[in-house]
């Protein structure tokens, strides 16, 4: 009997080969692989330091940069598998450097102290404001 070609390395600990843009998926780092594979080839995703094509096949102890909204996360891979698992099994197949933690942290601070947004008013100026600001534009 020929056994099933996709076996995740769950299965009797038998490593298999993934792509870069599925492992980043079952990782749940990407809503979808046609989203992960975008970010990939736009070169948003490091491999081991350098920019790696979407068909690369991830291994134990690699390096990814990945972007996660207004920041980055540096990961070291730990397991490989090819199915989507629930958010808690996930997060067990990559561990996140302590410096990436660190920066992160320090980013969400800053964004939550208003550093990273544009200074824009709180609220539309109302008729005589926007009197006033036609004025010293056209003066």
């Amino acid at each position: 009997m020929a056994k099933n070609k996709k076996q995740s390395q769950h299965d009797n600990d038998v490593p298999v080969a993934v792509r870069l843009d599925k492992w980043l998926w079952a990782a749940r780092f990407f809503k979808t692989r046609s989203l992960a594979r975008d970010n990939i080839s736009a070169g948003k995703v490091q491999y081991n330091g350098a920019k790696a094509k979407p068909g690369k096949i991830v291994e134990p102890g690699a390096v990814i940069k990945v972007p996660q909204g207004y920041d980055e996360k540096i990961i070291t891979v730990l397991r490989v598998s090819e199915q989507r698992l629930s958010a808690p099994l996930a997060q067990q197949l990559y561990e996140e450097t302590r410096l990436s933690a660190e920066k992160r942290a320090e980013n969400a601070a800053a964004r939550k102290l208003n550093a990273f947004h544009s200074p824009r008013p709180e609220q539309r100026p109302d008729k005589k404001q926007r009197r006033e600001i036609i004025k010293l534009k056209h003066s």
